[in-house]
């Protein structure tokens, strides 16, 4: 994940004030206006429907799935090609579990820019997804993705019973610190800013409710993470559903996955996914073989082809430039009544 948007003097101010502690941001003030009600009525998807279909890859198996299907749900800086091709999708193509990809279409497919817009695309995927398979979906995310998928969830509340399980790897639940200095600037991408623990996004998406009865959520983090910390006080999160929030060190205490790798290669992540997709409520990690420990990397990942994919997963996430602005502001239906005839 890559929170920058301006280029290498930019990053060099951040890692300097990052360094010494400062904080540079004032405390976030989503505005003073309440926030929806949760059973609020959903609001209409402003992306056009030719876009919205065209954002969906599914899978043979997902039309009247023979068991639940997966959403896969890339970070920032990345699509689903460069998240997932040479991991997940493989591993699930062996396991036989039908998925589905979601991106936006052309330059605006490395979810850099508002997460808002991501969320129109989101809900149309779980919607579509559903009535596809006429069964409750999944949904597997890292970093961005790993969170990304609890905006429709919050906002849409007919999404909620589509879902029989959330997996995040290193999700951005409540925002990062290491993205708080990007409020108030335009040196970080929108969907960076957004990520802030300090965020108008952040407070939103956690308002009222974090997580929702009948769906299980496994969150999985590595003690390890220099993107999006603290691991995790970012990474977990509370409320009704079943809940695992869990490091991969408390699988394999030796374990050496950063941020990157926690998404894309480790056995430990992995089998806990596989595990929340194998049982009814989320990963238990005293079901996982601790020979897992044993593994280089997770299954479908080529320990010889999948050394090129990791560097490319580097490169576009950490390369320069890319877009950069300040915070997106909230849309109207995140608040109980709405914008003032003057924000509209």
């Amino acid at each position: 994940m890559s929170f920058a948007g301006g280029g290498h003097s930019a990053r060099l101010r951040r890692a300097i004030t990052f360094a010494l502690g400062v904080a540079l941001a004032a405390p976030a003030v989503a505005q003073a206006r309440p926030f929806a009600p949760l059973d609020a009525p959903p609001p209409k998807l402003q992306v056009d429907r030719g876009l919205l279909r065209a954002s969906l890859d599914c899978t043979a198996g997902v039309r009247d799935a023979a068991r639940t299907p997966v959403l896969l749900v890339p970070a920032t800086g990345v699509n689903s090609d460069q998240n997932f091709s040479w991991n997940y999708e493989r591993l699930f193509r062996a396991r036989g579990i039908p998925y589905c990809t979601s991106d936006q279409q052309g330059d605006r497919n490395t979810n850099q820019l508002d997460i808002q817009v991501r969320g129109d695309y989101l809900t149309y995927a779980i919607r579509r997804m559903h009535r596809m398979a006429g069964r409750q979906i999944s949904i597997l995310g890292h970093s961005q993705g790993g969170m990304a998928m609890r905006w429709p969830l919050r906002f849409w509340p007919g999404t909620r019973r589509m879902v029989d399980d959330v997996i995040g790897f290193a999700g951005t639940n409540n925002g990062t610190t290491q993205a708080n200095d990007c409020r108030g600037t335009s040196e970080c991408s929108p969907a960076g800013a957004q990520q802030a623990a300090n965020s108008d996004f952040t407070r939103a998406l956690n308002s009222r409710a974090q997580t929702f009865a009948g769906i299980s959520y496994t969150e999985v983090y590595t003690k390890l993470d220099e993107t999006v910390t603290p691991p995790r006080e970012a990474a977990s999160v509370a409320g009704p559903g079943d809940i695992t929030n869990v490091a991969i060190q408390e699988i394999c205490p030796l374990a050496t996955s950063e941020h990157l790798m926690v998404g894309t290669i480790d056995p430990a992540g992995a089998a806990l996914a596989l595990d929340a997709l194998a049982h009814d409520g989320p990963a238990d990690p005293a079901r996982i073989d601790p020979l897992v420990c044993l593994q280089p990397v997770q299954p479908g990942v080529d320990p010889i082809s999948g050394t090129p994919q990791v560097l490319a997963a580097l490169n576009n996430l950490f390369i320069e430039g890319g877009p950069s602005g300040p915070e997106p502001r909230l849309r109207c239906y995140v608040f109980k009544k709405g914008c003032p005839d003057k924000d509209r």
